[in-house]
């Protein structure tokens, strides 16, 4: 049975009136345990990660100015979080949640964090509500370790995952693959190993059908014996910043075109968050919840 990587520390006060719904990350357990879809026992606090794991992938200055609250004004703007020791806490916690997720997937063929998919990081940057690049950091400790040989990171975040492509642009073992709305933030893309733009307004049926033709022969292409899973939800029709059209069953459906064939080729797989910005916070939680429900049902 998955578990799932939680933790207090994933939440932190913002500002009244911030766009970021950070409310989401605690709301998503209480619903996944008043749904019966998890039991107190499947939460477990991930800790915090360890400098040396944040340093393969961020360089030692920008790290530096995260941890001592160093970032300039226009770091922070860009950023879109307000600098604090809690953001930096939240940072290091979602970090090592995935981390933790990717160690668990190895010896269950599935891990969950209940935060992440900060996909927007930079090695010497942050932007877009990303601090450090959770998945980044987890397939780089997999490959320092020896745990991996082939990594795949799947990103269907409605937004491209450019930091992470940056970050990966060199490594050959590390493949990323971005399905995302063409014309949306960030507005000057990187190159990911593969990169989709859909067309705005994309909906389900013609979504499901590109991500089905492509995944499976991109497995069989790139052969990987690692996936990580960004599962963000802001490719809702409801999304404020998303600007595709699928339908909450449609997500629901995603998930499990991308969970059913890991579990179909035993490919264990770490999935995070990533993002979600409905007008209604309700719809950003179920569809999460959904994400989770799904891989319940393949790894009961």
């Amino acid at each position: 049975m998955p578990r799932l990587a939680t933790s207090d520390h994933y939440t932190l006060d913002l500002p009244a009136g911030h766009r970021f719904p950070i409310a989401k990350y605690a709301l998503i357990r209480e619903q996944l345990l008043w749904q019966g879809v998890a039991a107190p026992e499947d939460f477990y606090e991930p800790g915090l990660c360890a400098e040396d794991d944040v340093l393969r992938v961020h360089t030692a200055a920008y790290w530096h100015r995260v941890r001592d609250l160093q970032l300039s004004a226009r770091e922070v703007r860009n950023l879109g979080l307000p600098q604090s020791p809690q953001l930096v806490r939240r940072s290091l916690s979602s970090s090592a949640g995935t981390l933790q997720s990717a160690l668990g997937a190895l010896k269950t063929g599935i891990g969950l964090n209940l935060a992440g998919g900060t996909h927007h990081a930079f090695a010497d940057r942050g932007e877009g509500f990303c601090v450090l690049n959770d998945q980044a950091i987890a397939a780089a400790h997999l490959l320092a370790h020896g745990l991996a040989r082939q990594i795949l990171i799947v990103d269907l975040d409605v937004h491209q995952g450019d930091g992470t492509a940056a970050i990966f642009r060199d490594e050959p073992r590390v493949f990323t693959f971005s399905m995302h709305a063409g014309a949306n933030y960030p507005l000057r893309k990187e190159q990911s190993d593969l990169d989709i733009a859909l067309a705005l307004g994309t909906g389900d049926a013609e979504y499901l059908r590109t991500l089905e033709a492509t995944l499976g022969p991109l497995v069989d292409r790139v052969r990987p014996d690692f996936i990580f899973y960004q599962a963000g939800v802001d490719v809702l029709a409801t999304d404020k910043l998303g600007k595709l059209a699928l339908t909450p069953a449609g997500c629901q459906q995603r998930d499990a075109l991308v969970l059913g064939l890991c579990r179909a080729r035993a490919l264990p797989v770490a999935v995070s968050m990533g993002g979600g910005y409905s007008e209604r916070l309700a719809d950003i939680v179920d569809a999460h919840c959904n994400t989770f429900r799904v891989a319940f049902n393949f790894w009961p």
